[in-house]
């Protein structure tokens, strides 16, 4: 199956996922994903992940996380920014600032996949790639 944008199809399977009270999501791999993975791991959004490696492609697992008693998710929106029709990018002075700073942009910066907040502290602009809160 070719698919035009793998992060847009990454972002669906997680929200429906979400939308349907899934505890475990499964999505192919790619190493964008796998760093956008590890990012929402860092900031809490997801209990857990696991990359699974055994055939071509490889495949991302992860666990959802909900809050105990009202089972709401972590995640309230993944929106994505920066399309293949039309890429977002930006520069230090103009990095956005998701909810006033309670959500997350996730950028892809020459350094690597990260937050806007690392991006502003080491200085550094690059595509914004998906909004999170």
């Amino acid at each position: 199956m070719m698919n035009t944008d793998p992060i847009a199809d990454y972002l669906t399977r997680v929200r429906n996922a979400i939308k349907a009270n899934h505890r475990v999501v499964e999505i192919p791999a790619s190493n964008l994903k796998k760093e956008i993975t590890k990012v929402l791991f860092d900031k809490g959004y997801i209990a857990n992940y696991k990359f699974d490696d055994n055939i071509v492609q490889g495949t991302i697992k992860i666990a959802l996380k909900y809050h105990p008693i009202t089972k709401v998710s972590a995640i309230r929106t993944l929106a994505r920014v920066s399309k293949p029709g039309l890429r977002k990018y930006a520069g230090v002075e103009k990095m956005p600032r998701v909810l006033n700073g309670l959500g997350i942009a996730i950028l892809s910066t020459s350094k690597g996949v990260m937050t806007d907040k690392e991006a502003r502290n080491l200085n550094i602009g690059g595509e914004v790639l998906c909004y999170v809160y």
